[in-house]
Protein backbone atom coordinates (compact mmCIF):
# COMPACT_ATOMS: atom_id res chain seq x y z
CA UNK A 1 0.00 0.00 0.00
CA UNK A 2 1.44 3.21 -1.27
CA UNK A 3 0.07 6.86 -0.28
CA UNK A 4 -0.30 9.49 -3.42
CA UNK A 5 2.46 11.26 -2.35
CA UNK A 6 4.60 7.84 -2.33
CA UNK A 7 3.43 7.52 -6.19
CA UNK A 8 4.82 11.00 -6.78
CA UNK A 9 8.18 10.56 -5.19
CA UNK A 10 8.60 6.91 -6.37
CA UNK A 11 7.54 6.96 -9.92
CA UNK A 12 8.17 10.99 -10.35
CA UNK A 13 4.41 11.18 -11.72
CA UNK A 14 2.03 14.14 -11.17
CA UNK A 15 -1.22 13.59 -9.36
CA UNK A 16 -2.62 14.99 -13.21
CA UNK A 17 -1.16 12.29 -14.91
CA UNK A 18 -2.75 9.64 -12.19
CA UNK A 19 -5.91 11.11 -12.46
CA UNK A 20 -5.44 11.38 -17.02
CA UNK A 21 -4.75 7.37 -16.90
CA UNK A 22 -7.43 6.69 -14.81
CA UNK A 23 -9.86 8.80 -16.79
CA UNK A 24 -8.70 6.46 -20.08
CA UNK A 25 -8.60 3.10 -17.95
CA UNK A 26 -4.78 2.66 -18.35
CA UNK A 27 -5.02 1.79 -14.36
CA UNK A 28 -7.58 1.32 -11.73
CA UNK A 29 -9.00 3.66 -9.08
CA UNK A 30 -7.22 3.46 -5.79
CA UNK A 31 -9.30 2.78 -2.56
CA UNK A 32 -10.35 5.84 -0.49
CA UNK A 33 -9.19 5.93 3.65
CA UNK A 34 -10.68 8.70 4.87
CA UNK A 35 -10.21 11.47 2.79
CA UNK A 36 -6.69 10.08 1.29
CA UNK A 37 -5.89 7.79 -1.53
CA UNK A 38 -4.76 4.70 -0.99
CA UNK A 39 -3.02 2.84 -3.44
CA UNK A 40 -2.73 -1.57 -3.23
CA UNK A 41 -0.36 -3.85 -5.21
CA UNK A 42 -2.38 -3.93 -8.41
CA UNK A 43 -2.90 -0.50 -8.77
CA UNK A 44 1.21 -0.64 -8.29
CA UNK A 45 1.63 -2.85 -10.85
CA UNK A 46 -0.50 -0.64 -13.05
CA UNK A 47 1.53 2.44 -12.52
CA UNK A 48 4.52 0.41 -13.16
CA UNK A 49 3.48 -0.93 -16.21
CA UNK A 50 2.23 2.77 -17.46
CA UNK A 51 4.98 4.43 -16.67
CA UNK A 52 7.50 1.62 -18.37
CA UNK A 53 5.21 2.73 -21.64
CA UNK A 54 5.44 6.25 -20.65
CA UNK A 55 9.19 6.16 -21.04
CA UNK A 56 9.45 4.17 -24.13
CA UNK A 57 10.43 0.95 -22.93
CA UNK A 58 7.73 -1.33 -23.89
CA UNK A 59 4.53 -2.06 -25.57
CA UNK A 60 1.47 -1.36 -22.79
CA UNK A 61 -0.56 -4.45 -22.29
CA UNK A 62 -4.08 -4.20 -20.23
CA UNK A 63 -3.70 -5.68 -16.71
CA UNK A 64 -5.82 -8.46 -16.24
CA UNK A 65 -7.11 -8.25 -12.57
CA UNK A 66 -8.43 -11.79 -12.99
CA UNK A 67 -6.43 -14.46 -11.37
CA UNK A 68 -5.38 -17.87 -12.71
CA UNK A 69 -6.83 -20.73 -11.39
CA UNK A 70 -5.98 -24.73 -11.22
CA UNK A 71 -8.90 -25.41 -13.79
CA UNK A 72 -8.31 -23.00 -16.48
CA UNK A 73 -6.85 -25.53 -18.80
CA UNK A 74 -8.05 -27.90 -20.90
CA UNK A 75 -6.73 -31.74 -20.53
CA UNK A 76 -7.57 -34.62 -21.85
CA UNK A 77 -9.88 -36.74 -19.28
CA UNK A 78 -9.96 -33.97 -17.34
CA UNK A 79 -12.22 -34.98 -13.95
CA UNK A 80 -13.10 -31.19 -13.45
CA UNK A 81 -17.13 -31.98 -14.48
CA UNK A 82 -16.89 -35.03 -11.89
CA UNK A 83 -15.81 -33.32 -9.00
CA UNK A 84 -18.90 -33.36 -7.19
CA UNK A 85 -19.36 -37.00 -7.95
CA UNK A 86 -16.12 -37.86 -6.64
CA UNK A 87 -16.60 -35.90 -3.24
CA UNK A 88 -19.89 -37.90 -2.78
CA UNK A 89 -18.43 -41.12 -3.48
CA UNK A 90 -16.00 -40.54 -0.91
CA UNK A 91 -18.29 -38.96 1.56
CA UNK A 92 -20.64 -41.46 1.39
CA UNK A 93 -17.86 -44.37 1.20
CA UNK A 94 -15.37 -43.67 3.63
CA UNK A 95 -14.74 -42.30 7.05
CA UNK A 96 -11.47 -40.24 9.20
CA UNK A 97 -9.53 -39.00 5.36
CA UNK A 98 -6.91 -37.50 6.03
CA UNK A 99 -4.91 -37.66 3.56
CA UNK A 100 -5.09 -38.44 -0.40
CA UNK A 101 -2.19 -39.77 -2.91
CA UNK A 102 -3.44 -38.56 -6.43
CA UNK A 103 -0.87 -40.41 -8.41
CA UNK A 104 -2.01 -39.42 -11.88
CA UNK A 105 -2.32 -36.13 -11.06
CA UNK A 106 -2.72 -34.53 -14.63
CA UNK A 107 -4.20 -31.01 -14.07
CA UNK A 108 -4.43 -31.73 -10.68
CA UNK A 109 -7.81 -30.64 -9.98
CA UNK A 110 -8.81 -34.22 -8.07
CA UNK A 111 -5.61 -33.57 -5.64
CA UNK A 112 -7.24 -30.10 -5.55
CA UNK A 113 -10.61 -30.80 -4.36
CA UNK A 114 -9.26 -32.58 -1.07
CA UNK A 115 -6.26 -29.90 -0.68
CA UNK A 116 -8.81 -27.35 -0.55
CA UNK A 117 -10.85 -29.51 2.30
CA UNK A 118 -7.42 -29.07 4.55
CA UNK A 119 -6.69 -32.55 3.41
CA UNK A 120 -2.85 -33.52 3.16
CA UNK A 121 -2.68 -34.62 -0.46
CA UNK A 122 0.18 -36.58 -2.35
CA UNK A 123 0.03 -35.36 -5.67
CA UNK A 124 2.15 -36.94 -9.03
CA UNK A 125 2.39 -36.46 -12.17
CA UNK A 126 5.26 -38.43 -15.05
CA UNK A 127 5.21 -34.97 -16.92
CA UNK A 128 7.42 -32.46 -15.92
CA UNK A 129 5.23 -29.21 -16.67
CA UNK A 130 2.28 -30.84 -14.77
CA UNK A 131 4.50 -30.75 -12.05
CA UNK A 132 5.35 -27.73 -12.23
CA UNK A 133 1.63 -26.76 -11.88
CA UNK A 134 1.59 -28.33 -8.94
CA UNK A 135 4.75 -26.26 -6.91
CA UNK A 136 1.95 -23.04 -7.54
CA UNK A 137 -0.83 -24.72 -6.32
CA UNK A 138 0.20 -26.98 -3.71
CA UNK A 139 3.98 -25.98 -3.10
CA UNK A 140 4.76 -25.21 0.83
CA UNK A 141 7.94 -22.43 0.17
CA UNK A 142 7.29 -19.25 0.64
CA UNK A 143 6.70 -16.69 -1.98
CA UNK A 144 6.98 -13.03 -2.60
CA UNK A 145 3.51 -12.35 -3.83
CA UNK A 146 4.16 -9.09 -5.35
CA UNK A 147 6.99 -9.85 -6.86
CA UNK A 148 5.71 -12.34 -8.89
CA UNK A 149 3.17 -10.34 -9.65
CA UNK A 150 5.76 -7.20 -11.37
CA UNK A 151 7.46 -9.84 -13.03
CA UNK A 152 4.28 -11.11 -14.65
CA UNK A 153 3.78 -7.66 -15.58
CA UNK A 154 7.62 -7.17 -16.98
CA UNK A 155 7.01 -11.06 -18.77
CA UNK A 156 3.61 -9.44 -20.49
CA UNK A 157 5.71 -6.34 -21.79
CA UNK A 158 8.52 -8.02 -23.51
CA UNK A 159 8.99 -7.67 -27.15
CA UNK A 160 9.11 -10.94 -28.94
CA UNK A 161 11.89 -12.65 -30.13
CA UNK A 162 12.65 -15.28 -32.89
CA UNK A 163 14.08 -18.70 -30.97
CA UNK A 164 13.19 -22.64 -30.45
CA UNK A 165 8.97 -21.69 -30.51
CA UNK A 166 9.38 -20.07 -33.42
CA UNK A 167 11.44 -22.18 -35.44
CA UNK A 168 9.91 -25.02 -34.00
CA UNK A 169 6.24 -24.69 -33.19
CA UNK A 170 5.78 -20.64 -34.74
CA UNK A 171 2.65 -20.42 -37.69
CA UNK A 172 1.18 -24.01 -36.55
CA UNK A 173 1.00 -24.47 -32.95
CA UNK A 174 1.29 -20.65 -32.20
CA UNK A 175 0.77 -17.53 -34.40
CA UNK A 176 3.85 -16.55 -35.19
CA UNK A 177 3.40 -13.28 -32.97
CA UNK A 178 2.94 -15.52 -30.57
CA UNK A 179 5.76 -17.92 -30.51
CA UNK A 180 8.02 -15.08 -30.63
CA UNK A 181 6.40 -13.59 -27.15
CA UNK A 182 6.56 -16.91 -25.95
CA UNK A 183 10.16 -17.34 -26.88
CA UNK A 184 11.19 -13.90 -24.99
CA UNK A 185 8.93 -14.83 -21.96
CA UNK A 186 10.80 -18.50 -22.03
CA UNK A 187 13.97 -17.25 -21.82
CA UNK A 188 13.69 -14.33 -19.56
CA UNK A 189 12.02 -16.52 -16.63
CA UNK A 190 15.47 -18.91 -17.22
CA UNK A 191 17.67 -16.01 -16.57
CA UNK A 192 16.06 -14.70 -13.47
CA UNK A 193 18.56 -15.02 -10.57
CA UNK A 194 16.24 -13.26 -7.86
CA UNK A 195 13.48 -16.34 -7.44
CA UNK A 196 13.29 -19.32 -5.61
CA UNK A 197 11.95 -22.45 -6.97
CA UNK A 198 8.00 -21.83 -6.20
CA UNK A 199 8.47 -18.42 -7.11
CA UNK A 200 10.37 -19.57 -11.02
CA UNK A 201 7.58 -21.91 -11.13
CA UNK A 202 4.62 -19.45 -10.68
CA UNK A 203 5.44 -17.97 -13.44
CA UNK A 204 6.29 -20.96 -15.67
CA UNK A 205 2.55 -21.96 -14.57
CA UNK A 206 1.16 -18.71 -15.86
CA UNK A 207 3.13 -19.04 -19.27
CA UNK A 208 1.87 -22.86 -19.85
CA UNK A 209 -1.89 -21.78 -18.61
CA UNK A 210 -1.41 -18.83 -21.45
CA UNK A 211 -0.42 -21.74 -24.14
CA UNK A 212 -3.07 -23.54 -23.85
CA UNK A 213 -5.27 -20.66 -23.95
CA UNK A 214 -3.40 -19.28 -27.04
CA UNK A 215 -2.64 -22.43 -28.93
CA UNK A 216 -4.19 -22.80 -32.58
CA UNK A 217 -5.16 -27.06 -31.18
CA UNK A 218 -8.62 -28.77 -30.20
CA UNK A 219 -7.33 -28.86 -26.31
CA UNK A 220 -3.79 -31.13 -27.18
CA UNK A 221 -0.89 -31.21 -29.26
CA UNK A 222 -0.76 -34.21 -31.03
CA UNK A 223 -1.87 -31.97 -34.20
CA UNK A 224 -2.75 -28.45 -34.95
CA UNK A 225 -5.34 -26.86 -36.93
CA UNK A 226 -4.24 -26.33 -40.82
CA UNK A 227 -6.05 -22.49 -40.50
CA UNK A 228 -4.11 -20.42 -37.97
CA UNK A 229 -7.14 -18.96 -36.15
CA UNK A 230 -5.60 -18.38 -32.84
CA UNK A 231 -4.56 -14.69 -33.36
CA UNK A 232 -5.29 -13.43 -29.79
CA UNK A 233 -2.26 -11.74 -28.17
CA UNK A 234 -0.87 -14.29 -25.28
CA UNK A 235 -1.30 -12.99 -22.15
CA UNK A 236 -0.17 -14.00 -19.07
CA UNK A 237 -2.25 -14.09 -15.76
CA UNK A 238 -1.16 -13.83 -11.94
CA UNK A 239 -2.09 -17.67 -10.01
CA UNK A 240 -3.83 -17.24 -7.65
CA UNK A 241 -2.08 -17.51 -3.87
CA UNK A 242 -3.42 -19.94 -2.19
CA UNK A 243 -3.73 -21.03 1.88
CA UNK A 244 -0.91 -23.76 2.66
CA UNK A 245 -1.96 -27.17 3.41
CA UNK A 246 0.52 -29.92 4.02
CA UNK A 247 1.44 -31.66 0.55
CA UNK A 248 3.60 -33.92 -1.09
CA UNK A 249 4.94 -33.67 -4.80
CA UNK A 250 5.95 -36.08 -7.13
CA UNK A 251 7.39 -36.49 -10.54
CA UNK A 252 7.71 -40.02 -11.14
CA UNK A 253 6.27 -43.76 -12.24
CA UNK A 254 3.09 -44.46 -10.48
CA UNK A 255 3.95 -47.77 -9.92
CA UNK A 256 7.64 -46.78 -8.41
CA UNK A 257 5.94 -44.39 -6.01
CA UNK A 258 3.10 -46.44 -4.72
CA UNK A 259 5.92 -48.32 -3.03
CA UNK A 260 7.51 -45.50 -1.36
CA UNK A 261 4.03 -44.00 0.01
CA UNK A 262 0.68 -44.13 1.72
CA UNK A 263 -2.28 -42.58 2.31
CA UNK A 264 -5.83 -42.71 3.71
CA UNK A 265 -7.51 -42.95 0.05
CA UNK A 266 -5.10 -43.13 -3.24
CA UNK A 267 -6.92 -42.09 -6.09
CA UNK A 268 -6.04 -44.12 -9.67
CA UNK A 269 -7.14 -42.30 -12.92
CA UNK A 270 -4.52 -43.72 -15.56
CA UNK A 271 -4.13 -43.62 -19.07
CA UNK A 272 -5.96 -46.23 -20.28
CA UNK A 273 -5.83 -46.24 -24.23
CA UNK A 274 -2.84 -45.52 -26.53
CA UNK A 275 -2.91 -41.73 -26.61
CA UNK A 276 0.05 -41.04 -24.57
CA UNK A 277 0.25 -37.74 -22.67
CA UNK A 278 3.44 -37.17 -23.37
CA UNK A 279 2.52 -36.96 -26.95
CA UNK A 280 -0.51 -35.24 -26.45
CA UNK A 281 1.45 -32.35 -24.23
CA UNK A 282 5.07 -32.30 -25.71
CA UNK A 283 4.78 -28.94 -27.01
CA UNK A 284 4.00 -27.58 -22.79
CA UNK A 285 6.94 -30.22 -21.88
CA UNK A 286 9.36 -28.65 -24.27
CA UNK A 287 8.69 -25.53 -23.06
CA UNK A 288 8.64 -26.49 -19.34
CA UNK A 289 11.94 -28.35 -19.51
CA UNK A 290 13.41 -25.75 -21.78
CA UNK A 291 16.29 -28.56 -22.67
CA UNK A 292 15.20 -27.63 -26.71
CA UNK A 293 15.32 -31.04 -28.17
CA UNK A 294 14.81 -31.74 -31.87
CA UNK A 295 11.91 -32.54 -33.52
CA UNK A 296 10.65 -34.50 -36.34
CA UNK A 297 6.85 -34.88 -38.33
CA UNK A 298 4.94 -33.13 -38.90
CA UNK A 299 3.32 -32.30 -35.16
CA UNK A 300 6.91 -31.50 -34.30
CA UNK A 301 7.04 -34.13 -31.89
CA UNK A 302 10.46 -34.02 -29.54
CA UNK A 303 12.35 -37.53 -31.54
CA UNK A 304 13.11 -39.29 -27.88
CA UNK A 305 10.07 -39.70 -25.82
CA UNK A 306 10.58 -42.99 -24.76
CA UNK A 307 11.46 -42.45 -21.04
CA UNK A 308 7.73 -40.71 -20.49
CA UNK A 309 5.86 -43.42 -22.10
CA UNK A 310 3.26 -45.42 -19.96
CA UNK A 311 2.79 -48.65 -19.80
CA UNK A 312 -0.88 -47.69 -19.46
CA UNK A 313 -1.16 -46.77 -23.12
CA UNK A 314 0.27 -50.97 -24.22
CA UNK A 315 -1.00 -54.25 -24.54
CA UNK A 316 0.81 -54.56 -20.54
CA UNK A 317 -1.32 -52.52 -19.07
CA UNK A 318 -3.59 -54.85 -17.10
CA UNK A 319 -0.10 -56.50 -16.10
CA UNK A 320 0.88 -52.75 -15.47
CA UNK A 321 -2.44 -52.00 -13.17
CA UNK A 322 -2.28 -55.11 -11.56
CA UNK A 323 1.39 -54.13 -9.94
CA UNK A 324 0.31 -51.08 -8.86
CA UNK A 325 -2.90 -52.44 -6.89
CA UNK A 326 -1.02 -54.76 -5.48
CA UNK A 327 1.38 -52.68 -4.10
CA UNK A 328 -0.77 -49.93 -2.86
CA UNK A 329 -0.58 -48.50 0.89
CA UNK A 330 -3.98 -47.44 1.97
CA UNK A 331 -7.33 -47.84 3.70
CA UNK A 332 -9.35 -47.27 0.03
CA UNK A 333 -8.48 -47.02 -3.21
CA UNK A 334 -10.90 -45.22 -5.60
CA UNK A 335 -10.35 -45.83 -9.20
CA UNK A 336 -11.88 -43.92 -12.40
CA UNK A 337 -12.90 -45.61 -15.64
CA UNK A 338 -13.60 -44.29 -18.74
CA UNK A 339 -13.86 -47.39 -21.60
CA UNK A 340 -14.89 -45.91 -25.04
CA UNK A 341 -15.39 -49.32 -26.05
CA UNK A 342 -15.77 -49.36 -29.56
CA UNK A 343 -17.49 -46.29 -29.72
CA UNK A 344 -14.20 -44.00 -30.82
CA UNK A 345 -11.21 -45.13 -33.26
CA UNK A 346 -8.84 -47.57 -31.92
CA UNK A 347 -6.51 -45.45 -30.57
CA UNK A 348 -9.55 -44.79 -27.96
CA UNK A 349 -10.44 -48.34 -27.12
CA UNK A 350 -9.40 -49.14 -23.56
CA UNK A 351 -6.13 -51.06 -22.86
CA UNK A 352 -7.72 -52.50 -19.71
CA UNK A 353 -11.07 -54.60 -19.20
CA UNK A 354 -13.65 -53.53 -16.70
CA UNK A 355 -13.07 -57.40 -15.41
CA UNK A 356 -9.15 -57.08 -15.48
CA UNK A 357 -9.71 -53.79 -13.41
CA UNK A 358 -12.11 -55.48 -10.92
CA UNK A 359 -9.45 -58.70 -10.84
CA UNK A 360 -7.13 -56.40 -9.84
CA UNK A 361 -9.03 -54.51 -6.96
CA UNK A 362 -10.61 -57.95 -5.62
CA UNK A 363 -7.17 -59.38 -5.32
CA UNK A 364 -6.50 -56.19 -3.18
CA UNK A 365 -9.26 -57.05 -1.23
CA UNK A 366 -7.86 -60.13 -0.43
CA UNK A 367 -4.48 -59.41 0.59
CA UNK A 368 -5.11 -57.10 3.01
CA UNK A 369 -7.41 -59.37 4.48
CA UNK A 370 -4.90 -61.81 4.82
CA UNK A 371 -2.85 -59.26 6.71
CA UNK A 372 -5.01 -58.71 8.63
CA UNK A 373 -5.60 -62.18 10.10
CA UNK A 374 -1.88 -62.71 10.23
CA UNK A 375 -1.82 -60.00 12.68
Amino acid sequence: MMSTKEIETTYDITRQTLNNWIQRKIISKPTKKGNKNIWSRTNIIEIERAVSQKNGKTPFFEFDHEKLKINNRRYLGSKQRMLNFIDDVVKENTTDIKSVADIFGGTGVVADLFYSQGKEVIVNDILFSNVISYNTWFGTETIDYRKIENKICELNNLTGISGYVTENFGDRYFSEENAKKIDAIREKIERYSDLNKREHDFLLTSLLYAMDKSANTVGHFDAYRKKMDSLKPIILRVPEQRKTNKSQIFNMDANQLVRIISADLVYIDTPYNSRGYESAYHVLENVAEWKKPAVEGVARKAINRSEKSSDYTKNKAPQAFDDLIQNISARYILVSFNNMAHKGNSRSNAKISNEEILESLKGSVAKFKNQIQGL
